[in-house]
C-alpha cells in the first residue's frame, strides 16, 4: 500500500504523531494508500514555513518571475495529467473521462493566474486635495489556507491557489480526508517546477485536529473554504475571533427553469447533464427542475426515459456514464434523502434503487433518480442532497418561476431554458444567485467570477477580480508642499 509525506518547505516528511489513516477507492472499497494524520503541530511547521517563504524568497522575486514558475507548473500538469486523473478518480469516483477533462482544463488556470501575475496595476487618484499626490498600490495578504472538499480536490484547490500565488501570497492546503492523495502528487510538480521552499505546503486529516488549528492559526491571514454551508459557518465564525478574512464557496439547490417555448430536446438534455453529471455530486447541480405546467407531462416523459438509459458502473471504463458515490456516508446520506422524499409524497419516476453485485464494486452505487408531485416545501426541494436525485416543480409563469426558484437559503447557480430575450434578460436580473445560465448549464471559466449569494457563501473565484480577493488595497498620500501647517496657531 503506498505511504504518502506530508509536503512542507519543499521537504517530504513523516507527521508529527507518526501516524497515518487509509483512503479507499469508492469503486472497490479497498484501500489503497495511506495518508498523514496531522496535528496541531503539523499545522505549524506548514504556517511557519509558509510565513518565512512569503517574507523571504517569495516577496523578493519579481511577479515575473512568480507569474512564469505558476506558467511552468501548468505545463507539468498539462503534462502528467492522466496521471493525476488516475489518483484523483481512484479516490473520489468519479469518471475518468471527465476528471482528465478537469486536469487538462485546470492547468489553464496556471496559465491565466501565470500571465496576470505581473498585470496587477495600481492607481493614481485625482484627488479633491491642492499640492498631494494620492496612489493605491495592492499588497498580498500573507499565508493563505485553501480547505476544499472531496467532489473535485484538485480542481477546487486551484480555484484558490492559482490566484492566491498570483497575487503573492504563500499558500498551506488542506484537502477533505476522503480525497487528499492527488494533492501530493500535485506537490511533485511543485517541487519539479522549482517553487522557492515554503510556498505550497500540504496538511492532511481530520478537521477537529488539523482545520481548526489551521483556521486559528495567528500567522493564517486569509481562508478559502468549499464545502458545505454548516462547515462553513463554522469556519466563518472562528476565523472571526481574529478578524481573519474568508472566502466561502458553500452548498446550492439550484433550479433549473424550463418554460414552454424552450427548445425541449436541448432542455432535456441541460437538466441531465445539470443533475447527473458527476453522479450529482456537485455544488451547482440543477437539483431542483422548475416545468410550466403546460410541458410538465410530457418533459417528464422525455426525461424519465432518457435517464433510465444511463449506464453504470467502474468509473475507469470509459463506457460508463454514472459513478459511484464518493463517501460511504455521503451514500447512507442519498439513501435517506429518498426515503424522505417518498414518506413526504414525492412520487419516484425513475431510478431510487441502490445497485449491487457483479459490476457494481463495493456496491456504492444509486441510480438516476427522479421525483415528480414535488411542493417546494418538502425537504427534498430545500436541502441539499449532493447526489443523483432531481426534485421537479411546477410553475405557472414567470413571476411564479421567480418565487419558487428564490424561495431556498441557498444562491449558488440557476438555468433556464427559453426562446424569449425578453424572458431570459428577465429571470437573470431576478433569480437570487452567483451565476446563471440561458440555455445552458454547468459551463465554467477560469476568466470569470464564480460563487453565491445567501447560503451559498461569500466572495467570487475565477477572473481579474478575484486576484483582488487575496491582496489589500493600500492608500499612500505624498506632499508635494514643503511647508506643514502648524495647528497651535500661537507657537
Amino acid at each position: 500500500m503506498k505511504r504518502y509525506q506530508l509536503f512542507i518547505d519543499n521537504e517530504w516528511r513523516d507527521p508529527r504523531s507518526n501516524a497515518w489513516f487509509e483512503t479507499h477507492d469508492p469503486y472497490s472499497g479497498a484501500a489503497w494508500a495511506e495518508i498523514p494524520r496531522c496535528n496541531a503541530d503539523d499545522v505549524d511547521l506548514a504556517v511557519s514555513a509558509a510565513a518565512r517563504a512569503f517574507e523571504g524568497p517569495w516577496s523578493t522575486m519579481s511577479a515575473s518571475d512568480r507569474g512564469m514558475l505558476l506558467h511552468r507548473l501548468g505545463a507539468l500538469i498539462e503534462r502528467d495529467a492522466e496521471h493525476l486523473a488516475a489518483v484523483e478518480c481512484r479516490d473520489n469516483g468519479k469518471l475518468t473521462r471527465d476528471v482528465l477533462g478537469q486536469m487538462k482544463y485546470m492547468a489553464k488556470y496556471y496559465y491565466y493566474f501565470g500571465g496576470l501575475a505581473d498585470k496587477i496595476q495600481g492607481a493614481v487618484v485625482p484627488i479633491d486635495r491642492p499640492k498631494v499626490y494620492n496612489f493605491i498600490r495592492y499588497e498580498p495578504m500573507g499565508v493563505v489556507a485553501c480547505i476544499t472538499p472531496w467532489n473535485s480536490s484538485l480542481p477546487l484547490t486551484t480555484w484558490k491557489m492559482a490566484p492566491a500565488l498570483c497575487a503573492g501570497n504563500t499558500v498551506v492546503c488542506k484537502p477533505s480526508e476522503y480525497t487528499s492523495a492527488s494533492l501530493f502528487e500535485l506537490a511533485r510538480l511543485f517541487e519539479e517546477a522549482g517553487f522557492p521552499p515554503g510556498v505550497f505546503n500540504t496538511v492532511t486529516g481530520f478537521g477537529a485536529e488539523v482545520g481548526d488549528p489551521l483556521v486559528r492559526h495567528p500567522d493564517v491571514h486569509r481562508i478559502a473554504f468549499t464545502g458545505g454551508d454548516e462547515a462553513g459557518r463554522k469556519i466563518y465564525a472562528t476565523a472571526a475571533q481574529s478578524l481573519k478574512r474568508v472566502s466561502l464557496e458553500l452548498g446550492g439547490k439550484s433550479p433549473n427553469i424550463v418554460f414552454d417555448d424552450a427548445d425541449l430536446d436541448e432542455a432535456v438534455k441541460g437538466v441531465i447533464a445539470g443533475i447527473f453529471s458527476a453522479t450529482g455530486q456537485t455544488c451547482v447541480a440543477g437539483s431542483r427542475v422548475l416545468l410550466q405546467e403546460s410541458i410538465h407531462d410530457a418533459f417528464v416523459e422525455r426525461l424519465a426515459r432518457i435517464t433510465r438509459t444511463a449506464k453504470i458502473g467502474d468509473p475507469a471504463d470509459p463506457a460508463s456514464e454514472i459513478g459511484p458515490i464518493t463517501t460511504k456516508p455521503q451514500f447512507d446520506k442519498i439513501r435517506d434523502y429518498i426515503e424522505v422524499a417518498k414518506q413526504e409524497g414525492a412520487r419516484c419516476v425513475a431510478g431510487g434503487r441502490t445497485l449491487s453485485g457483479p459490476g457494481y464494486g463495493a456496491g456504492q452505487f444509486i441510480e438516476p433518480t427522479i421525483f415528480v408531485d414535488v411542493t417546494n416545501d418538502m425537504r427534498i426541494a430545500q436541502e441539499e442532497v449532493f447526489g443523483p436525485v432531481l426534485s421537479v416543480l411546477k410553475f405557472k409563469d414567470e413571476e411564479d418561476a421567480i418565487r419558487i426558484g428564490n424561495d431556498i437559503r441557498f444562491g449558488l447557480a440557476a438555468g433556464v431554458w427559453t426562446t424569449s430575450l425578453h424572458r431570459a434578460m428577465l429571470m437573470s436580473e431576478r433569480l437570487k444567485a452567483g451565476t446563471v445560465w440561458i440555455n445552458n448549464y454547468r459551463s465554467s471559466s477560469y476568466t470569470t467570477p464564480f460563487g453565491g449569494v445567501k447560503h451559498s457563501g461569500i466572495g467570487r473565484e475565477g477572473g481579474i477580480d478575484s486576484v483582488k480577493e487575496f491582496m489589500e488595497a493600500k492608500s499612500v498620500w505624498i506632499s508635494t508642499d514643503l511647508k506643514m501647517p502648524n495647528i497651535f496657531a500661537g507657537e
